[in-house]
């Protein structure tokens, strides 16, 4: 039987082509075989943006998610001030270098500290620049000598200075049975007013100059590894500092020409829970009338990287004032130190050390 067409007119009288229903069955059937038959495309899943992981939080010394800028305050190490030195401990970074006279000076580094009483401030030596610029930090300070004043200058260091500032965001405890230029103090939250006061920036996109492991690294089977229970740097004839392993805390007591360095405030000895020390040059300043000194610490060298009762050889490089101080294992990989504060002892060279 033949398949018809029937024309037909619309209600407004246009014609209407009427198909068969034997095709309108044909069409349905083929239209749905096509759409069974219809080749699976594989649906991707609706992709996330990504997400980007905080820095684990497990670091205690500091805050490894905060871009807060450090604060670098010259210490007074002088003897007849140093068992009035506070705040050290709150530092989660020590410098100590030679000045003039044999004596030290130290540079305590400081995050996110709420610290009441540090000091006694001091002034600035040029060469303490170059880890305040490999900070990042902004430099506190009372006074400075004539080479130093330069590079602050040139080099543009954000510093809060005592003898510009020194009845507002310091003050000097005339308590104490020592020289009034021994006696400056100052906490975090005068120095905090004095960087907003004087508008300088309070964040920082540098990472730590050290990285830190939250699980304990165990030194003793590393390259190269000695017993460390006793450390010994001498400076000249006139310092020495120590450290002793208290296996307890698993920390280093610190002590001073042979006796325990404390903190003025709390009574509590200095420890250390890191140590890295190696050797500098330092020469006298040709015709400066103090003997002030200048430090050839651009370059690199091997030093010891000391923690938890052991030490290993490490290798340091700086290429730049305002680098930082890259340390190594003697293999090449870079050095990852235990979560702790650390305090960091550049020793003149030739000078002695003892690690037993």
């Amino acid at each position: 039987m033949k398949k018809t067409k029937k024309l037909s007119l619309t209600k407004d009288g246009k014609k209407k082509l009427i198909i068969g229903s034997g095709i309108i069955l044909f069409i349905l059937i083929l239209v749905l075989a096509l759409a069974f038959n219809k080749p699976k495309t594989e649906e991707k899943p609706l992709q996330q943006p990504e997400q980007k992981e905080p820095v684990s939080e497990d670091i205690h010394i500091i805050d490894l998610n905060s871009n807060s800028r450090p604060i670098a305050v010259m210490i007074n190490n002088i003897s007849t001030a140093r068992p009035y030195q506070a705040g050290l401990q709150d530092a989660y970074l020590v410098y100590e270098m030679i000045v003039e006279g044999g004596i030290t000076r130290m540079m305590a580094v400081f995050k996110d500290a709420d610290t009441a009483r540090i000091g006694s401030i001091r002034s600035s030596r040029h060469y303490y620049l170059d880890y305040v610029l490999e900070n990042d930090a902004i430099y506190v300070h009372w006074g400075y000598s004539e080479y130093a004043a330069n590079d602050i200058s040139k080099l543009k260091i954000n510093n809060v200075n005592g003898l510009v500032y020194g009845n507002t965001y310091f003050w000097k405890d005339n308590t104490l049975p020592i020289a009034t230029e021994h006696r400056a103090f100052s906490s975090m939250e005068l120095i905090n007013k004095g960087i907003e006061k004087l508008g300088y920036r309070k964040t920082t996109e540098e990472s730590p100059l050290l990285t830190y492991s939250a699980k304990a690294i165990d030194l003793a089977n590393m390259e190269g590894a000695i017993l460390a229970n006793q450390v010994d740097i001498t400076y000249s004839k006139s310092v020495t500092s120590s450290y002793t392993y208290d296996e307890a805390t698993k920390t280093y007591k610190r002590s001073v020409n042979g006796k325990a360095h404390t903190d003025y405030v709390t009574k509590q000895q200095y420890t250390a829970k890191n140590i890295l020390t190696y050797q500098v040059k330092n020469t006298t300043i040709s015709g400066d009338s103090k003997d002030r000194q200048d430090l050839d610490n651009i370059g690199k060298g091997t030093g010891y990287y000391i923690s938890e009762g052991y030490a290993i050889p490490i290798t340091w490089e700086k290429t730049s004032r305002s680098s930082k101080t890259v340390y190594k294992l003697k293999d090449g990989t870079p050095l990852v130190v235990n979560d702790g504060n650390t305090y960091i002892q550049i020793q003149p060279k030739g000078e002695q050390l003892s690690i037993s």
